[in-house]
């Protein structure tokens, strides 16, 4: 009896130590479990009061790239202070972050490195400021400081002078961020079209082709091939009138999707087709005016109908393609300002439907006062 006793008594003094030793080693637990998480919580917390203070609209940056917030560490402080030593106000640095909070990411050491490699580039610390106050993503979205330094030298060894550069740093800034081989095989396959065409410079063919589209390096080879070889199909040009064209006012088709270029194509030569143009007068109005190329279906077709609708003719519009940038909301307030001064769309110039708004308005006044 008493060693059931006894034995009963162990039994329970082991099950209620081992029952203090889980809980003690389940509360351990959850308290560096609970430790982390409050740690967090309040370095979160502080890079929260950090962006409010500096200005930030924390909800846009939050929206735009949500995992920076669940960093462990940000630089938010020393990307403030290295841009405000480079002339950038308080409102451009919280805007910067604001749309693009990766920034917060960068090291003092990166951010250094990269900025002496634009200015390699820039003229001046202001010039790369305001290219990121414009596009904050072209300066933070990659982080391959090397990669940049390598493409830099690479497109100045091709004869790409500094101001081209700047432009595609402006325009097209994902020319740097691309691998450096991408960025030779374009350059090498743009170098033998110039050749395979007959031309002897392709120095000067590459610079020219880079300058008139700053966004062809980050084309695939296979889509600018197919667009050149369906533009001389197309339009039956020779070499000497392709090389022309591609290095003129049709460089920025070679952007397109080949299908896009061929379906806009075929679109607006069945609608003037339709409105009784011959192949002839289509050539001559595409090639004329390559950009029609980039509008749609019924983007086209609205804005010639709404032309002709004025009692435009298909005549005076393929004399002035450029018309057919402007939207058809202003097209139409202008065509109505211009009747109601008494200028006769159907016999005089409508070239002044594509002017700046400042050139118009004097028109119109000049109208009005007569």
């Amino acid at each position: 009896m008493r060693s059931n006793f006894l034995f009963g008594s162990r039994c329970w003094m082991i099950h209620f130590s081992a029952e203090i030793l889980l809980k003690s080693v389940s509360f351990r637990l959850f308290g560096v479990k609970h430790g982390n998480a409050y740690s967090e919580s309040l370095a979160n917390e502080e890079l929260l009061n950090n962006l409010l203070t500096m200005g930030v609209d924390v909800d846009m940056a939050k929206k735009r790239q949500p995992g920076v917030f669940n960093r462990k560490g940000t630089n938010e402080q020393g990307l403030k202070t290295f841009l405000l030593s480079k002339g950038a106000s308080k409102e451009v640095i919280a805007s910067i972050i604001s749309r693009y909070p990766r920034a917060m990411t960068r090291t003092p050491e990166s951010l250094s490195y990269r900025w002496n490699l634009w200015r390699r580039i820039m003229t001046s610390d202001l010039e790369i400021v305001n290219i990121l106050e414009r596009s904050p993503e072209s300066f933070f979205r990659s982080s391959n400081n090397l990669n940049l330094e390598n493409n830099i030298k690479f497109l100045y060894s091709v004869g790409l002078t500094r101001k081209c550069l700047g432009r595609l740093l402006t325009n097209a800034p994902r020319t740097f961020s691309n691998s450096l081989d991408l960025n030779k095989q374009m350059v090498q396959f743009l170098q033998e079209v110039c050749l395979s065409l007959g031309h002897n410079d392709p120095t000067d063919f590459v610079r020219k082709m880079i300058l008139k589209n700053p966004f062809i390096l980050i084309q695939s080879t296979k889509r600018v091939k197919a667009n050149i070889e369906f533009l001389q199909s197309a339009f039956n040009l020779n070499n000497e009138e392709l090389l022309v064209l591609i290095r003129g006012p049709g460089a920025k088709i070679l952007d397109l999707s080949n299908d896009c270029t061929r379906r806009n194509y075929t679109n607006v030569k069945e609608k003037l087709f339709s409105l009784g143009c011959t192949a002839e007068e289509v050539q001559k109005f595409v090639l004329n005016y390559p950009g029609l190329i980039f509008l749609g279906e019924k983007k086209f077709s609205d804005k010639i109908d709404c032309l002709m609708e004025e009692k435009i003719s298909i005549s005076q519009i393929i004399e002035n393609p450029r018309i057919l940038d402007s939207s058809i909301s202003t097209l139409k307030s202008r065509i109505k300002e211009l009747v109601n001064a008494g200028y006769n769309l159907s016999t005089s110039n409508v070239s002044l439907l594509s002017w700046s708004q400042k050139r118009y308005n004097a028109k119109l006044k000049k109208l009005h006062n007569h």
